[in-house]
This record gives C-alpha cells, structure tokens and sequence, in this order.
C-alpha cells in the first residue's frame, strides 16, 4: 500500500475551504490527475457518490469514490474503487495562523498486476500529490 500526506496553508478561512474541498468535484480544479468528477447520487454528506475519471502514469482510468465519513468544517474522507484500486483521501481542515492549514492523505492499495509494480508507482504517485497540493494552494488562495 501507499501512504503519501501533504500539507497546504492558506490564508483562507477553514470553512470556506472545507466547503470548498468536501465538494470532491472541485478535484477538477486542483487535482492534476482528474479529468473529470462528477456527483452521481448524494448530497455531498456520507454515502454521497462521485464517478472520477482520472490519469496517471499516461492511462485513464475510472474510480468510483464514495464519502465515507464526515466531520462538517474539519474533515471528510473518501473511499475510491475500480478493477485496480482501492483508494482512501481524507481531507482535514483546521485554524492555523489567520488562515487554515488542509491536510491531505492518500492510500493507494493497487490490485492484480499492479500490485507488483507498487515500488515504481509509488514515485508517480509522489510527483502527483507534490503537484496537487500544489495547485490545491493556487486554488485556495482564491476563495
């Protein structure tokens, strides 16, 4: 398994990006991998559904996410699926300085074939997450 967690500051105010980031769509704003996300069944809170199409490593693949648990204002966190994969984000939002400090954790668990491969997928996973969160600060700097 992959285990991978940055950190972004803004000047944001954590609700503003808490709301922002709990939207899993917005991943179309600031996560370099998604090509699209889009809310399939929900409300946003737990159970909520998204179909995420997504690229990594030159393919593109589909990963269904489910919301499976949320701490309004603070955290959520995610539970992404296909063939492939087994995917956990969470997201935790706190008060840091003026602004807010966002936590970001993925864990990638590749099955079948892939699962091989984990050691050379896990500098692709890397260089991802290093470019998310950097977008993700780009992103939050906005709101």
């Amino acid at each position: 398994m992959i285990d991978m967690q940055r950190e972004v500051t803004t000047m944001a105010p954590p609700a503003a990006v808490f709301d922002y980031l709990a939207d899993f769509r917005t991943t179309e704003q600031w996560d370099p991998g998604t090509v699209r996300t889009v809310r399939v069944e929900g409300d946003g809170g737990v159970g909520t559904r998204y179909a995420n199409t997504s690229e990594f490593l030159g393919r593109t693949s589909d990963v269904t996410y489910e919301v499976i648990d949320l701490v309004p204002g603070t955290s959520i966190r995610l539970r992404g699926e296909n063939h492939a994969l087994i995917a956990h984000d969470t997201i935790t939002v706190s008060p840091h300085g003026g602004g807010s400090l966002v936590t970001y954790r993925v864990q990638f668990d590749f099955q079948g074939r892939l699962r091989w491969a984990e050691p050379l997928l896990r500098l692709g996973v890397r260089r991802l997450l290093d470019k998310g969160a950097h977008s993700m600060g780009r992103e939050l700097a906005r709101l």
